[in-house]
């Protein structure tokens, strides 16, 4: 591999990266460069520093935890070779956590008869959720199994 400046044409940062709140996000940093390029970031304006909840990785990856609103942002990251220098940018915003907020029961339940049993989330408005049930680790398809199980699905 020649040495070339670092360069993000192939591999942009994402515009647009999605946290939960209190969750951890890690933001990509992957130019294409040789060599290894030294890697900061910027919130704004503002330097970044490894501390309590900001881990810069030797990957270029940033990675925030117990994220808030104050991390809404854009964040740029800068990688640096002897060959040269560059810099991608996305912007970081919060989502409420999706929580169950009522999990499935145990159910006892005769041979032969049908067993109900529900799930209740929350989540953040702006996005679409999935419920996913698997019995055992196994994921159920219910187009597959559909003599066997049915999904209720209440709005």
């Amino acid at each position: 591999l020649s040495a070339s400046p670092p360069t993000f044409e192939l591999n942009p940062m994402k515009k647009k990266i999605l946290a939960a709140k209190g969750g951890r996000v890690i933001i990509e940093c992957k130019p294409k460069a040789a060599p290894k390029p030294k890697f900061s970031w910027s919130k704004g304006t503002e330097l970044l520093v490894n501390g309590s909840r900001i881990r810069i990785w030797d990957d270029g990856s940033l990675e925030i935890i117990n994220v808030t609103k104050l991390d809404e942002g854009r964040y740029t990251c800068f990688a640096e070779n002897n060959r040269g220098k560059a810099n991608s940018t996305g912007v970081l915003e919060m989502t409420e956590a999706t929580r169950i907020t009522l999990a499935p029961l145990n159910v006892d339940v005769t041979v032969g008869e049908n067993a109900t049993m529900q799930c209740i989330a929350s989540h953040d408005p702006t996005l679409d959720l999935t419920f996913i049930w698997s019995l055992n680790g196994f994921v159920i398809d219910f187009e597959k199994e559909h003599e066997h199980y049915e999904r209720n699905v209440m709005v």
